[in-house]
């Protein structure tokens, strides 16, 4: 999966799964670190950019899902894919 298919997929419109937004994460930024429920991945940005994702029942946060686009969009724009 590229970068663009990934972010294509997020903003698709509807509910994204937790569990799909989780597979996504990990492969781009890597294994997560997870404290409680929350599911902590680092990003390879100076600074304290991580992305914290908590499941909201089955789906992800809206919120979430957006800071998860933003930070897919800045990869690709770093082309640190």
């Amino acid at each position: 999966m590229t970068i663009e298919e990934a972010i294509e997929e997020l903003e698709s419109g509807g509910a994204v799964r937790f569990s799909r937004l989780l597979k996504i994460c990990e492969e781009f930024f890597g294994e997560a670190r997870i404290r409680g429920s929350h599911h902590i991945f680092r990003t390879p940005w100076v600074g304290n950019p991580r992305i914290n994702l908590q499941a909201d029942g089955p789906d992800a946060k809206r919120y979430q899902v957006r800071q998860v686009i933003e930070a897919l969009e800045r990869l690709e724009e770093s082309g640190d894919e």
